[in-house]
């Protein structure tokens, strides 16, 4: 199958591009921009997934891991 220009290769590209989007109707009146990340798009739903690809890359790179 042909793969798409940005199309993720494995679940480990997932991480970290989590969305921005604006809160409009929250921060109506503001004089500000209020902007929300969705950390919840994360493969494992949560912030704590960013450490996950740093923790496989030092497992290989030790050979604690194999790929």
């Amino acid at each position: 199958m042909a793969e798409r220009p940005g199309e993720p290769q494995s679940v480990l590209d997932l991480i970290g591009r989590t969305p921005v989007v604006p809160l409009r109707r929250v921060a109506e009146g503001v004089p500000y921009r209020l902007l929300a990340k969705l950390e919840y798009l994360n493969p494992g739903g949560s912030v704590k997934d960013r450490i996950g690809p740093a923790l496989i890359d030092e497992g290989e790179r030790s050979g604690r891991l194999k790929p």
